[in-house]
């Protein structure tokens, strides 16, 4: 299990992706900014960059911080290996905050598969790759999806898939709206509810809009797994730096999270320790 406790209980993911840029002391520096946020976990992307990318964009070339080189190049200038997330896994480790990455084909998941990681996550693009979910579901970890661009007709194939591949699979499903950025209008946040009611499963959120305040509202939603891409800068170069979280901004989200989360209590109506005190007082 991966959800929070009972002094923190939603599951904040600091999701990296490759904001890292194929530069592994960019991906320490996000780290150590999860950690000092107080995040619960740090996620990645792998890909197989033969696998992933389309043989018509191969040789496409284009202009990038390095030079001008092909498309396929280029992501693999921005992808991490063994010797790399050896390290990451050590240096997590030591930092004492959970790491995983999300596969975008089967062989990247049999890589990850190699490391002891508390969940598989797999992004909303790849929600309809059955193949990929149910070897997902195999692997006995807890299986985390994002539901961004999806229908419920497709979720309902994807949660199939997985209790069919593992009755028994740990379900976290996040609602998610994939674009980048997300306008406020466009969240549906109460769709956090329906994932909930109708999957019976834990659920959470997955943010790409500007600003904290509603990622932090989809707590009150139910949202007990929160992930949002997180940077150094905004203006680094890659595609999801823009609707990242820098520092100082994810210090005040998880703040929010947190305080939120604790306020929220169980839903029963008492007279608190603190009021009783006023209580015999003012009543007679």
């Amino acid at each position: 299990m991966i959800e929070g406790t009972k002094n923190n209980p939603v599951y904040i993911i600091a999701e990296i992706g490759i904001n890292h840029n194929g530069d592994l002391d960019i991906a320490k520096k996000l780290i150590d900014i999860a950690k000092v946020a107080g995040c619960d976990a740090v996620k990645f992307q792998k890909r197989n960059p033969d696998v992933c990318v389309p043989e018509h964009q191969k040789s496409v070339e284009r202009d990038t911080p390095w030079g001008r080189m092909t498309y396929l190049d280029y992501k693999y200038k921005v992808e991490f290996g063994k010797k790399e997330y050896d390290i990451i896994d050590a240096y997590c480790k030591e930092r004492k905050i959970d790491w995983s990455a999300s596969p975008w084909d089967i062989d990247s998941l049999n890589f990850l598969n190699t490391y002891s990681l508390p969940f598989i996550k797999i992004p909303s693009a790849l929600l309809t790759d059955i193949e990929l979910i149910k070897l997902s579901a195999k692997t006995n970890k807890k299986i985390i999806i994002s539901t961004g661009m999806s229908t419920i007709d497709e979720i309902d194939k994807s949660v199939y898939a997985i209790k069919q591949a593992n009755p028994n699979c740990d379900l976290a499903v996040l609602h998610c709206n994939s674009s980048y950025p997300a306008p406020n209008e466009d969240l549906n946040l109460n769709c956090i509810q329906t994932l909930k009611e109708k999957y019976k499963c834990t659920v959470g959120y997955s943010g790409h809009e500007f600003g904290l305040t509603t990622t932090i509202a989809s707590v009150c939603m139910g949202a007990k797994i929160i992930e949002r891409h997180i940077t150094l800068d905004r203006t680094m170069w890659g595609t999801d730096q823009m609707c990242s979280v820098e520092p100082q901004g994810l210090i005040k989200l998880v703040r929010g999270v947190k305080e939120l989360s604790l306020a929220l209590g169980d839903g029963i109506k008492t007279v608190t320790a603190l009021e009783q005190k006023i209580k015999d007082k003012l009543r007679k």
